[in-house]
């Protein structure tokens, strides 16, 4: 979703950090052999800034739901100093094995791991004390209020939650389906929640900042 003029947009990100090879191809790579699944991927500006909030707060804990070939998960881990970690969850082999291609072409491979299984199962079986720093949600929109109630717990006070997709194409004004009803009772939900304070940024399609108090 393209918020602001295409004008605008061109001229956002070219005064962003430009994309280097790496990210150049796996955009590239997606959008060839993936497509219709690879509006999936986000964005370079967006990348740019999970990697610039990594480094703002300071984390060296992260965990991604939501994989698909991998570009958000070498953003994150390009923030995240040489001893940080990020768990990466997802279901499809598929779509990893590319991100795990271009993670170590990256030179991110070694702070990366990743679990294949129901995300919810994955975050269940995490310690259960508050040592997240940061975490990153793009998935199926309907398990996003299962992935928040097991993340927040685990999330250090200060910590950083970032949700994707929360506009939904607009559509949060005057939900179609499932999934765009899910993410407008998120946002209600989010911003009445008193463990975080929250924005709503219009960044792409929507990118909510909850970060823990």
């Amino acid at each position: 979703m393209d918020i602001v003029d295409p004008a605008i947009n061109d001229y956002l990100l070219a005064h962003s950090e430009p994309a280097d090879e790496v990210m150049r191809d796996l955009a590239e790579e997606t959008h060839r052999d993936l497509a219709p699944q690879s509006v999936m991927q986000i964005t370079h500006d967006e990348g740019e800034l999970l990697t610039m909030l990594v480094r703002l707060t300071g984390a060296r804990q992260a965990v991604e739901v939501g994989t698909f070939t991998g570009y958000s998960s070498t953003c994150i881990a390009r923030g995240l100093p040489v001893d940080g970690h990020l768990l990466c969850c997802d279901v499809s082999e598929e779509y990893t094995s590319v991100a795990r291609r271009y993670w170590e072409r990256a030179g991110v491979g070694d702070k990366i791991e990743l679990r294949i299984a129901p995300a919810v199962e994955t975050l269940k079986s995490l310690p259960s004390e508050p040592y997240l720093d940061f975490a990153f949600i793009d998935a199926d929109k309907t398990g996003y209020p299962a992935y928040v109630e097991e993340i927040l717990p685990r999330l250090r006070p200060g910590g950083l939650m970032v949700l994707d997709n929360m506009l939904r194409g607009g559509r949060v004004l005057d939900p179609e389906d499932d999934s765009d009803r899910a993410i407008a009772d998120l946002n209600e939900a989010l911003v009445a929640d008193d463990r975080v304070d929250v924005v709503l940024l219009p960044v792409r399609d929507g990118v909510s900042l909850a970060r823990k108090r």
